[in-house]
């Protein structure tokens, strides 16, 4: 693990934001691509087509690319009850009680989170009343990790909110399944239908509806490229959650920290993806040098260890700073999607945060039990998003709607203001409107 002594220097490269670089696609994915249009396409242009020929043809387009992006031949795109119930058959009791018990605290977290969000109102005959989506659609990415975790992380929000119909759709296996683990999780979140759709043909089915899948009002969970590009290119004739990019967590830590639970939890998170970003920041040189030398422990017997290794090696280490107020500093800079405070008394310092997608406090709240067990939504901003958003939650399901109840003494009052306004526009039927409100009385 690098650890840069210097902070501006920490800032140019650590901290600096690059965003991906779309043209560098992986050599397969670009082979594949080739193969399927007959000719090297921008992922712009690829999720285009995509989208296009889903909202022209349907399932039949959904089918075709799953065959041809996916590698996988579906013919029915709806997951069967008979298919979830096989699919309990094929997962450990013990998962499938570790599932119930992460939705039910899950449940609990977004029910109080709820509690907070239906602000409704009225006063002097304005108001507010809070509506859920009637439809959902949650993409859950993944096939050789097939992370049941997200499925209950974004669907037991959505249930929570009130959505009348929330439907998961999901990339399939070479046989044409869905992993038994995420369709387990998917019948204990509550949802209402699974579908067999990948990446961008995916999203579009949800924006626009095949003759299996439904149209939905929104768009929740995380993706790839592919999906990343069709929630942007779909959003306005649908509504999306957010863009997510890959994963990152900053940890800020004092001598009280333990090494080898700083490297325990940085090797967390870079194990996800070849671009997480795992960054430690500590005024402690003992404890970066510590660091360092436990991680390149960890790494020797660690599963996902190449990927682990590529993404300390490109976006990961440590920064030496002048204390931890400096480094909540930085942190409020960076904005980072997880904030991990592993200091001797992290509360005075976790209401100096401003931007972060989550905190985690303290040894005993390590950021992996958040993914999996703690409560909030693990879905959460990255790339810098922290800055203006926050983790999925039941908000994202809900909408404001504006009440307008006025007696007629108000309108009386307000009519007169309301035309000169009206008439400074140059709108005279405005204006009119409101003044035979006036009239006869």
């Amino acid at each position: 693990m690098r650890i840069i002594r210097n902070v501006e220097e920490g800032r140019r490269t650590l901290l600096a934001r690059h965003p991906l670089d779309p043209e560098e696609l992986p050599i397969g994915l670009r082979e594949t691509t080739f193969r399927t249009f007959g000719q090297e396409l921008h992922p712009d242009e690829v999720v285009r087509r995509i989208i296009r020929d889903v909202r022209e043809d349907g399932d039949n387009a959904v089918r075709f690319y799953n065959t041809k992006l996916d590698n996988a031949t579906v013919d029915a795109l709806r997951v069967t009850p008979d298919e979830i119930r096989d699919a309990y058959e094929q997962v450990d009791t013990e998962v499938v009680d570790a599932l119930k018990l992460a939705a039910g605290r899950v449940r609990d977290y977004h029910e109080q989170q709820l509690r907070g969000a239906t602000f409704d109102f009225n006063n002097n005959g304005l108001g507010q009343i809070t509506r859920a989506v009637q439809r959902a659609g949650i993409y859950i990415p993944g096939t050789v990790a097939p992370l049941p975790s997200t499925v209950l992380m974004c669907a037991v929000p959505a249930r929570v909110a009130g959505v009348d119909e929330v439907y998961i759709t999901s990339p399939v296996l070479n046989d044409g399944s869905v992993s038994p683990v995420k369709l387990v999780a998917a019948d204990i979140a509550g949802v209402d239908g699974v579908f067999k759709a990948g990446g961008a043909q995916g999203i579009a089915a949800f924006a626009y509806g095949t003759e299996s899948i439904p149209r939905v009002d929104k768009i929740a969970g995380p993706g790839g490229l592919f999906v990343t590009i069709a929630k942007k290119q779909v959003f306005g004739d649908v509504g999306i959650d957010s863009i997510y990019g890959p994963t990152e967590t900053m940890i800020i830590a004092d001598e009280s920290a333990d090494p080898e639970h700083v490297a325990a939890d940085l090797l967390a998170q870079a194990e996800h993806d070849a671009l997480a970003t795992p960054i430690l920041l500590t005024p402690s040189h003992y404890l970066a040098d510590e660091v360092a030398r436990a991680v390149e422990r960890q790494l020797r017997d660690l599963e996902r260890g190449k990927i682990a290794r590529e993404a300390m090696d490109e976006r990961g280490g440590c920064i030496l700073v002048n204390d931890i107020e400096h480094a909540i500093e930085l942190a409020n800079e960076f904005a980072p999607e997880h904030l991990c405070l592993l200091v001797e008394d992290p509360t005075p310092y976790a209401y100096k945060v401003r931007n972060a997608g989550g905190i985690f406090m303290g040894d005993a709240s390590p950021e992996a039990a958040g993914d999996y067990v703690a409560g909030p939504s693990h879905t959460m901003p990255t790339g810098g998003s922290a800055r203006w958003s926050g983790p999925l939650g039941v908000g994202d399901f809900l909408k404001r709607i504006a009440i307008v109840n006025l007696s007629d003494e108000d309108i009386e009052e307000l009519a007169g203001v309301a035309a000169v306004l009206a008439r400074a526009e140059g709108l005279t039927a405005h204006a009119r409107s409101v003044e035979r409100r006036l009239q006869g009385r």
